[in-house]
């Protein structure tokens, strides 16, 4: 990014620094025309403005470049007024404008004072919110501002086409991605039909395939960075893409929302949940689901130390779910003490205060981590977009002047950047591929199946329970 002339560039300094000690660094030097600009500032934060006033001050000229927390903020936020690809064209147009690209004559010296700042603005763009990209709009818009950034100057060439290479780049691994995870599940089948199919004998449990908790943790600490890392920040935001008042009929997203990289991680904790219930439920001996259950607390405690908080609530709310609590005969033979510590810091009272301050704990511990190993911090994901589901209903989009409340989101941005810290950490562990395709793919039972398979290990204890097994049997098995 900063190649060329060390001062024709401006820098950006990387996510982390963007925080100060108070949490968020909003100190936007304002540019000279904050006042007559529709931008209302209070002790130099910007706290709200007209929506065209902000598109504005995204624009850099030939003496401003604004601060990226606030292109960051903005970006994240704007879509929420208006589709990424209108907010494109009118950054090109802004830009064509201020800097008179279009015009032969314009002087040289202020198109070599402006170009890289436009040039740094759409880097910006390309590599934090690379998915609006996959918009052809979009990718025309951007093509044709970086040529004619280009046209004038050798350097810039150059910067240009590794920038649309890298997004390129970007954009291929994400195709990718999806691809694989659409060919995962439409070969998913469920546990019960290969049951029926291959006695229980040859079938393979998880500690056949990995008896080592430690190892289990690591495996599972891959696949979530893995699923983390593809998530794009726009994507929080789009979940709660509503219409705008101000935009009398049109909703500002009429495509499918774009938000498949946060339901696909969504739903992996799923599977996890229901892979642990199913793994428990198995075993026809007690002393078997004992042991598997001990297993996972083992499995649970190493996601802890490591930081991954989301395969460790996976892990307890598969142990929570019914058919799996109500085995009573098995849980006393489990020493339950290591589990009772991990449900103490998932406990949900207070508003997950205990999770929160491991998390915080978490947090701290990656900012001054020296191995990538202490830099995993992988949140309790549901919990993270239920903050931000909060925060977006709590408050209002635009003041009662129609001002854009920007208040709100520093706030929003302040919460999905410490996000995006976290899903860029490399997972230091060994890939051990065995292992992982059968996380990823082995086949899970449904409730039914679950509840099923708990009746067949110990018996119902009541009525309500003994006509619900045997409708089951009826229903999955074929059996009176």
């Amino acid at each position: 990014m900063g190649t060329g002339k060390p001062e024709s560039m401006p820098q950006t300094p990387p996510f982390s620094a963007m925080f100060d000690s108070s949490g968020y660094n909003r100190n936007l030097y304002q540019s000279a025309d904050d006042s007559c600009g529709g931008l209302y500032y209070h002790d130099n934060n910007l706290l709200s403005g007209s929506l065209e006033a902000l598109i504005q001050h995204l624009v850099p000229n030939v003496d401003y470049y604004p601060d990226r927390t606030y292109i960051f903020t903005f970006l994240l936020s704007s879509r929420l007024f208006m589709h990424p690809y209108e907010l494109m064209a009118k950054v090109c147009h802004l830009c064509v404008e201020h800097q008179r690209l279009s015009d032969p004559n314009s002087d040289k010296n202020q198109i070599r004072k402006i170009a890289p700042k436009i040039l740094q603005l759409l880097t910006e763009w390309t590599e934090t919110f690379p998915y609006d990209f996959r918009d052809e709009r979009m990718m025309r818009n951007l093509k044709d501002l970086a040529h004619r950034i280009a046209s004038g100057e050798e350097t810039y060439r150059k910067n240009v086409q590794q920038m649309i290479q890298c997004l390129i780049r970007k954009l291929a691994t994400l195709s990718q991605y999806e691809e694989v995870l659409a060919k995962i599940s439409s070969t998913s089948t469920d546990r019960l039909t290969v049951l029926k199919t291959k006695p229980q004998s040859i079938q393979r449990d998880i500690i056949t395939v990995c008896s080592d908790p430690y190892t289990l943790a690591q495996q599972l600490t891959h696949i979530e960075l893995e699923r983390l890392s593809y998530i794009g920040p726009e994507e929080f935001v789009q979940a709660f893409v509503q219409k705008d008042p101000l935009d009398n009929d049109k909703s500002c997203y009429s495509e499918q929302k774009k938000t498949r990289n946060l339901e696909a991680y969504v739903e992996w904790f799923n599977r996890l949940s229901y892979l642990v219930a199913t793994e428990i439920c198995m075993p026809v001996k007690k002393k078997h689901r004992a042991r598997m259950i001990e297993y996972f607390i083992d499995v649970a405690r190493e996601c802890f130390n490591i930081g991954n908080f989301n395969s460790l609530m996976a892990i307890i709310s598969g142990m929570n779910m019914s058919p799996v609590s109500r085995l009573k005969k098995t849980w006393a033979k489990v020493k339950t003490a290591k589990f009772d510590v991990l449900e103490h810091q998932m406990d949900p009272s207070s508003n997950f205060y205990n999770y929160r301050t491991a998390l915080r704990g978490a947090a701290q511990r990656s900012l001054t981590a020296h191995s990538s190993r202490e830099k995993i911090v992988i949140p309790f994901f549901s919990l993270l977009i239920k903050d931000i589901y909060f925060l977006n209903e709590g408050c209002a989009n635009r003041l009662p002047n129609g001002h854009v409340n920007f208040e709100k989101f520093w706030e929003l941005a302040k919460q999905v950047s410490e996000f995006m810290i976290w899903k860029q950490v490399e997972c230091p562990f060994e890939r051990d591929r065995k292992i992982l395709q059968y996380l990823l793919t082995v086949p899970v039972f449904s409730e039914d199946a679950l509840y099923l398979a708990s009746y067949e290990s110990e018996g119902p204890e009541n009525h309500i329970e003994k006509d619900r097994w045997k409708s089951l049997r009826s229903s999955l098995l074929g059996r009176v």
